[in-house]
């Protein structure tokens, strides 16, 4: 992977990371994990927010790949977007490696005891 690949790539699971952080779309994400197909009017009572914020929190997470939505007048479908974390969940496979090797840094507890 070329630099510029690599700083795309990390600007992309930056904005992904971005999205996952607040509480109400984790909440999202879970029930859609595990009701898949959720209509947003469903989404809203699951999430008990006010529909113009779950509205927002769903546009977020949509714009950043994490959901998709699809249109079935006159309401939206949600669901996860398959592999849309894949790139995400890698990385910090990759950096909980790099913490359980020996670092180069004492950690103070670990000095300690």
């Amino acid at each position: 992977m070329t630099e510029v690949q690599q700083d795309l790539e990390d600007m992309r699971m930056a904005a992904t990371a971005k999205a996952l952080g607040h509480p109400a779309r984790l909440r999202i994400l879970r029930l859609l994990a595990h009701t898949p197909g959720c209509i947003g009017g469903d989404i809203v009572e699951a999430v008990g927010l006010a529909q113009s914020t779950v509205s927002e929190h769903l546009r977020i997470l949509k714009e950043a790949g994490v959901i998709e939505g699809q249109i079935d007048p006159p309401r939206v479908c949600y669901s996860l977007s398959p592999g849309a974390l894949q790139p995400l969940s890698a990385l910090i496979e990759e950096l909980d490696v790099i913490r359980s090797e020996s670092a180069c840094c004492v950690n103070p507890a670990r000095a300690q005891g």
